[in-house]
């Protein structure tokens, strides 16, 4: 027999507190600690392992080790709210955006429809009524009048596009803000209300939009100096012309396509630095750089994988709807191949359905908004805490708080956070009291 055969534990006397035969430990399992009724004891959820609390009059703390000399048991690392306070895997990633929403459906559903949902509705109907009324006006004009007439349509069609635009962007960066306020609070157990969120994250209102209105305009002249210069080579004339446009087109469109991966990715964090380290913007910018430096795939890989489950989501509950509208004419129009304008009753009866479908749309995108931002924010907490250990300052945090201690908010960088006063210290050659 050799030696790991007739291995016994420090102290054992070869047998177990029942007396049967003590059967070694397998490779990187815990000892368990047998207490004075032979049960075994392992260490409470929740508690640092190997310490107690010492008794009344006797100040710091002691280390509790059982008899015998054997090392305390492992105990995990607490959750005290949405996620446990350790890197993360990618169960937990994809799990705590869907429990964000059941934990506190007050604060991420009704902050999806009322900063998300319903500005999207007005912009819908705002932007199907105007370009539905420049049509009727184009179709019912003279026929001197239709140049004018289809610029306008255009124009109008252009001006109420950007104007939507700007109101989604802004109402889309409200929502980036309670939503990365709420999943951090959420993190350590908290659950706050709808007026502490908005004093949490009130005054990075300005940046969060700041930075998403520059965002939204960055990518929007990128796309246009391509497609000017296309249509500048298409205005040459000529064969060589034709072929320039189309190979710059081609392959503009090809190169904006990994340019738009790698800068979403790593420019994902900054809602995040924005709203929980008060950084400014062109800091904030290069925090969430360095933030993904060396997990650019990973971050990559967790923020598509998110975006697809919620657009199959989103289309599952769309599809209906696109089926009535492509019926609605023959349906809610039945009339319009004998009436004196059909194309104007088809139109009506089309924005009518299309006007329903996307007050649908509205309210899944806008749940489905907060799904992602809460993935993003949970990636950036994962992030720190495998970059720079960002989970011991959350257990400090939520032990602290449990004993009734006044700590600073954990999120903020070191040298940010207030110093706690210390007390002045004798000069060296001092006796000690």
């Amino acid at each position: 027999m050799s030696d790991e055969q007739n291995w016994q534990a420090p102290g054992s006397n070869g047998s177990t507190p029942e007396g049967g035969p003590q059967q070694p430990p397998q490779y990187g399992q815990q000892q368990p600690q047998y207490g004075q009724y032979g049960q075994p004891q392992y260490g409470q959820y929740g508690q640092q392992p190997g310490w107690q609390q010492p008794p009344a009059g006797q100040p710091g703390w002691q280390q509790a080790y059982p008899q015998g000399g054997a090392q305390p048991a492992w105990t995990p690392p607490p959750k005290p709210g949405l996620i446990p306070l350790r890197p993360l895997t990618l169960g937990p990633l994809l799990a705590a955006p869907f429990q964000a929403l059941r934990r506190n459906p007050r604060i991420t559903v009704g902050s999806a429809l009322l900063l998300q949902g319903i500005p999207s509705i007005l912009v819908s109907v705002v932007l199907a009524g105007g370009i539905g009324l420049l049509a009727v006006r184009v179709f019912s004009g003279e026929a001197q009048d239709q140049p004018a007439l289809r610029a306008g349509l255009v124009g109008g069609a252009i001006l109420l596009g950007v104007l939507s635009l700007v109101i989604s962007t802004v109402f889309s960066a409200l929502l980036q803000g309670v939503i990365v306020g709420d999943v951090a609070r959420e993190s350590l157990g908290d659950k706050l209300t709808f007026r502490a969120l908005w004093q949490l994250v009130r005054g990075r209102i300005g940046a969060l939009i700041g930075w998403t209105l520059l965002y939204a305009l960055a990518w929007i002249v990128a796309i246009a100096l391509v497609v000017a210069v296309v249509v500048a080579l298409g205005a040459l004339g000529g064969s060589a012309g034709a072929i320039g446009a189309v190979l710059v087109g081609v392959v503009g469109g090809l190169a904006l396509i990994p340019l738009a991966f790698w800068i979403n990715t790593k420019l994902a964090m900054v809602p995040s630095v924005i709203v929980l380290e008060r950084l400014p913007l062109t800091q904030a910018v290069a925090r969430s750089w360095r933030l993904t430096t060396g997990y650019f795939w990973r971050t990559l890989g967790i923020i598509l994988l998110v975006w697809v489950i919620v657009y199959a989501i989103t289309r599952t509950v769309a599809i209906p709807f696109g089926l009535i509208g492509g019926l609605a004419g023959g349906v809610f129009a039945p009339t319009s191949a004998t009436s004196a304008d059909p194309m104007q009753e088809v139109l009506v009866t089309q924005l009518s359905v299309n006007v329903l479908s996307s007050i649908v749309t509205s309210i899944i995108g806008a749940i489905g908004s907060v799904i992602q931002t809460a993935a993003v924010a949970l990636l950036y907490i994962d992030l720190r805490m495998r970059k720079e250990g960002l989970d011991l300052q959350l257990v400090r945090f939520v032990e602290g708080r449990q004993t009734g201690q006044d700590l600073p908010d954990p999120y903020l960088p070191q040298a940010q956070q207030p110093q706690q006063h210390q007390p002045p210290q004798p000069p060296a050659g001092w006796p000690n009291a």
